[in-house]
């Protein structure tokens, strides 16, 4: 195990031991004592299998239970010791209770200055809190659909230094490389992630295949080829995004594939007879045949970094939540070639921003990451996350993740019936599990400014997280121009509109939304007629929000 039988065995023995029990049988009839500390006894149960299987709990905790077990770690760190007498610079000091309280007075944070997982002697507890808090992780990745990966753990920054950590780490496997081969997605943290690390992004424009923006391959294979792979660092993947851009192409075939897989087989001879025009007698044949063909293209991406010897890191960002994205990982990790994959804490878990989970197949290399980050860490990300977890137990957070899944559905056609009713349309971009995408050309029709105000009315009515994306609208980010940023393409044929059903959301989100939604589309229209006809336009981005 993680940590060792004394260390458990030191948790175990904390609190009311048997001497103290006894005494207090002299002061409170035994029989009653005997009833609370069975009690005390049930929640000492749960931190005992914690520490032994270093598992998320099948069910929650109550907050009785994570408190006492929290306090617990704390009395085995130096400055809550009884008598200790700190003459250093760094003895967990805290000037203000509120601090102190806000934090379980586990002050010393996490790792020693060499590597963030180290045990630090004079924090046992702290130092505990980061192991189990790791392998607590662990078991939900593989929980979540990841069930080859071999390590992880939590660092306290965000996606976007987190994937700079692991760019930073293979620099010191690959000396001579100076590129970063990176299929384009809007994000700037995304991109200033291999800047920092001192790398020359490789930007791939992606492929327009119906509403659906995707990953030209082809493209990316060339570009190792013109650059030489002994001069690239890595690909740089995405899992989840923003609507009409998908998950990488090895992800979107994986949909596929399992799709057909499900279908009958006389649906795999149509199918086959549809792509490739030949007759053939063996239903068996055709089926297993097309199966193989949808595998290979799955494969292409991932082969393609393990042909060429490069390693692929994938932005994960919000796929913790998708078991489509988690799947294809898995799946991109067994026939090909995935090194590390980065999701963030507060995405997937409903935590405070400021955490992330690094994760991979190789402990060697994982290990090699942590070693890279300079000093110790806050622990505040990693005690977050392992109180949400303990919490939720995993099913609870599964619970989530199913109740999402069914939000998602609600969500395509509320959106859907919205868009019928005014004249636009969802755009068809069935690859992206949790992101959708709603056009605007009738209202860009109406006004010129009518798109980019429609945002900014959404904002002031509390509608948070749906995105106007309008045209033409030019960045430069660390030199580089992105032509049409934000739509993940340099011409993308028209304005839209992003909603995103992510954990945690509720059906009351949706249908408040689309009601908002559907009153400042109103309001637009009938601001774009006024102007044609010369009446005077009324102040709509000024009204109050509705309360709904």
């Amino acid at each position: 195990m993680l940590w060792s039988v004394r260390s458990r065995k030191v948790m175990c023995s904390a609190g009311m031991n048997i001497e103290n029990l006894t005494l207090c049988e002299k002061i409170v009839s035994p029989s009653y004592i005997r009833q609370g500390s069975q009690a005390r006894r049930g929640h000492e149960q749960l931190i005992r299998h914690l520490l032994d299987q270093g598992k998320c709990p099948e069910e929650g905790w109550s907050e009785s239970t994570v408190e006492l077990f929290l306090n617990e770690l704390a009395v085995m760190d130096s400055n809550n010791f009884l008598g200790n007498c700190g003459v250093g610079e760094r003895e967990g000091r805290v000037a203000s209770s509120l601090v102190a309280r806000r934090h379980y007075r586990l002050i010393h944070g996490i790792g020693r200055s060499g590597d963030i997982a180290a045990v630090q002697p004079k924090a046992a507890g702290s130092s505990l809190l980061n192991k189990l808090t790791n392998s607590v992780v662990l078991d939900i990745l593989k929980i979540s659909g990841v069930r080859s990966v071999a390590s992880c753990f939590v660092v306290p920054m965000a996606t976007g230094m987190s994937l700079t950590l692991c760019f930073l780490t293979l620099r010191h496997r690959r000396p001579k490389a100076r590129y970063i081969i990176w299929p384009r997605i809007d994000q700037k943290s995304c991109f200033k992630s291999m800047i920092t690390a001192g790398f020359e992004p490789v930007v791939v424009e992606n492929v327009l295949v119906g509403d659906e923006l995707r990953t030209d391959l082809e493209t990316v294979q060339r570009k190792i080829q013109e650059l030489g792979a002994e001069n690239v660092l890595c690909v740089h993947s995405t899992t989840s995004c923003f609507a009409p851009r998908v998950p990488d192409r090895l992800m979107e075939d994986f949909t596929t594939f399992s799709n057909l897989c499900s279908i009958s087989v006389t649906m795999h001879i149509y199918v086959f007879y549809l792509f490739s025009s030949v007759s053939v007698n063996k239903e068996s044949s055709i089926s297993s045949f097309v199966c193989n063909i949808l595998s290979s293209r799955l494969e292409e991406l991932a082969t393609m970094c393990a042909k060429y010897d490069i390693p692929h890191i994938v932005n994960n960002a919000y796929g913790v939540q998708s078991s489509k994205c988690m799947h294809l990982i898995q799946q991109g990790a067994r026939v090909g070639r995935i090194d590390a994959f980065v999701q963030s804490l507060d995405k997937n878990f409903m935590v405070p921003v400021g955490g992330a989970i690094i994760a991979g197949f190789d402990e060697s290399f994982v290990q090699e990451i942590s070693k890279m980050y300079p000093g110790r860490a806050s622990a505040s990300p990693s005690l977050d996350v392992l109180i949400t977890l303990l919490t939720l137990g995993a099913n609870g957070y599964k619970k989530y993740l199913s109740e999402r899944k069914e939000i998602y559905s609600f969500l395509v056609e509320e959106l859907k019936n919205l868009a019928s009713a005014h004249g636009e349309r969802l755009l068809h971009t069935p690859h992206n599990p949790i992101s959708l995408a709603m056009s605007l050309d009738g209202l860009q029709a109406s006004s010129n400014q009518a798109v980019t105000q429609l945002g900014s009315m959404l904002f002031t009515r509390q509608v948070s997280g749906a995105r106007v994306i309008p045209l033409g609208k030019d960045q430069t980010i660390s030199g580089h121009t992105f032509r049409g940023f934000m739509s993940h393409s340099e011409s993308y044929p028209c304005p839209y509109l992003n909603a995103a059903s992510a954990v945690g959301i509720t059906r009351q989100d949706v249908t408040l939304c689309m009601k908002r939604l559907d009153k400042c589309l109103n309001a637009l229209k009938k601001d774009g007629k006024a102007a044609r006809s010369g009446s005077p336009v009324p102040q709509t981005n000024q009204e109050v929000p509705d309360k709904d």
